[in-house]
């Protein structure tokens, strides 16, 4: 029933920033950002429970900040970096009840996803 609209992304120089933004109707129990890259497996990025504790994965800490504004979830990027680019995923969990946010970011117990949006930094 949950529909996931992101948006945000582009193209930006090293240091530069973005912000992604995705709406998800209805109640979730976490929401996160992954990303993935040709020849990689999918890294959640960044997740954001319920009670609205937040996890991050360890290469963007300091540089990346999630949050939750009137059911939006938008993903601050900062200080971007070449590896940094790869195509952006929301997703949410919108069924079968509560679990750690940590364990979002596995992607596992995730319901709904997003088409995904391009993040490229480059010079």
């Amino acid at each position: 029933q949950a529909q996931v609209v992101e948006s945000g992304g582009g193209s930006v120089q090293p240091g530069g920033s973005l912000r992604l933004s995705c709406a998800v109707a209805g109640y979730t129990y976490c929401m996160a950002w992954f990303r993935q890259v040709p020849g990689k497996e999918r890294e959640g990025v960044a997740g954001f429970g319920a009670d609205g504790s937040t996890s991050y994965i360890g290469s963007v800490k300091g540089r990346f900040t999630i949050s939750k504004v009137d059911g939006t979830l938008y993903l601050q990027m900062n200080s971007l970096k070449p590896e940094d680019t790869a195509k952006y995923y929301c997703a949410a969990r919108t069924r079968g009840g509560s679990m750690d946010v940590a364990r979002c970011l596995s992607g596992f117990g995730m319901d709904e996803w997003g088409e995904g949006i391009t993040v490229t930094v480059t010079s």
